[in-house]
C-alpha cells in the first residue's frame, strides 16, 4: 500500500514537473517579499526539487533513511545561507512548505488523499529539519559575531617604544580576560615590550571577581618579563577595593593613564643606568 502510493505520488511530481517548479519559485518569492531574486529562488528549489524526485523513487517517503542524503545536504545549505542572510525560521520553513500548496490542487483533483497526506508528512519532517539548522546555524553566527565584538572591545595599542597599554572599557569577566591575555601576551612578544599598562578607567566598578581577572593579566604579563602597571584607580574604585580587602601586593597602580605612562618612561629612562651601574640607578 505505502509502495503504490509511493508510486503515484512519484508519477505526479514527474509529470507535472515543470508547472510545479515554477509556481513554487513564483510563490516563495512572493513570500520572500523581494529580498532574493527569482534566479536565486529558482536555483535553490530547482535542485531541491529534482533531490526530491530522487529521493522519493529511491526511498520512498521514508525521510531519515540516506536515500534522503542528497535533499537534507541541500536544505542544510538553504538554511545556512538564509540564517546568514537574515531570514527567520519560519520565512526559512515557508520556502518548503510552499510546495504543498502547489501541490495540493493537482492531489485534490486526482481525489488521492493519501498521495496527499503522505507527501505532507514528508515535507513537515523536511520542515523541522530545516528549522533546525537554521537555529544551529544562527547560534553559530551569533557565538561569531560575540567573538569579534570581544576582540573590538579589547584593543592593545603601541603607546612608546616598549611600552604597550590595553585600555579596557565595559565589564570584566573570564572570556573577556582570557582574550586580554591573549592578545596582551602576544603584543609583548610582537613588539619586545617590557612595560604594559592596563587601564582600568572605563571599568564601571571592581568587585573581587574583576580584581583576580586584574591579577591574572599581571601574572601572565609578568611572566613575559614585563612590568605591569595598572592605571584608572578613581577614588570610588580605590574605596571598593579597600572595604573588599583586595591585595594588589606589589603590582604599581595609577590614578590615571598619564600617570602610568610616565612611571613607565622613568623605569624605562632608569633601566640602562642600572644595568651598567649592577642595579645601583
Amino acid at each position: 500500500m505505502a509502495q503504490d502510493t509511493s508510486d503515484r505520488l512519484l508519477n505526479l511530481l514527474t509529470g507535472g514537473q515543470a508547472d510545479f517548479v515554477e509556481q513554487w519559485i513564483r510563490t516563495v518569492t512572493s513570500s520572500l517579499a523581494g529580498r532574493l531574486t527569482p534566479a536565486e529562488v529558482q536555483q535553490d528549489l530547482t535542485e531541491l526539487y529534482q533531490a526530491l524526485l530522487v529521493a522519493v523513487r529511491r526511498g520512498g517517503t521514508a525521510t531519515r533513511g540516506e536515500e534522503y542524503g542528497e535533499v537534507r545536504s541541500l536544505l542544510s545549505e538553504l538554511s545556512r545561507n538564509r540564517a546568514r542572510q537574515g531570514f527567520t525560521p519560519t520565512e526559512t520553513a515557508i520556502s518548503l512548505f510552499a510546495l504543498k500548496e502547489v501541490l495540493e490542487p493537482a492531489l485534490a483533483e486526482k481525489a488521492d488523499l493519501a498521495a496527499f497526506l503522505e507527501f505532507s508528512r514528508v515535507l513537515d519532517d523536511l520542515g523541522l529539519y530545516t528549522v533546525e539548522v537554521h537555529a544551529k546555524a544562527r547560534e553559530e553566527i551569533i557565538a561569531a559575531q560575540a567573538e569579534q565584538l570581544l576582540e573590538l572591545s579589547t584593543p592593545v595599542v603601541k603607546l612608546w617604544d616598549g611600552i604597550v597599554g590595553v585600555p579596557l572599557v565595559g565589564t570584566l569577566d573570564s572570556a573577556r580576560t582570557q582574550v586580554v591575555m591573549e592578545k596582551l601576551l602576544q603584543s609583548l612578544l610582537d613588539q619586545n615590550a617590557t612595560h604594559a599598562i592596563v587601564d582600568i578607567t572605563g571599568v564601571p566598578s571592581v568587585d573581587t571577581q574583576v580584581a583576580q581577572h586584574l591579577l591574572k593579566t599581571v601574572v601572565a604579563a609578568r611572566m613575559m618579563g614585563a612590568e605591569c602597571i595598572v592605571s584608572g584607580i578613581r577614588p570610588q574604585i580605590a574605596q571598593t577595593i579597600v572595604a573588599l580587602g583586595i591585595e594588589f601586593g606589589d603590582i604599581t597602580t595609577k590614578a590615571t593613564l598619564a600617570d602610568a605612562l610616565r612611571h613607565a618612561l622613568q623605569r624605562i629612562d632608569t633601566a640602562p643606568a642600572a644595568a651598567l651601574t649592577g642595579g645601583r640607578a
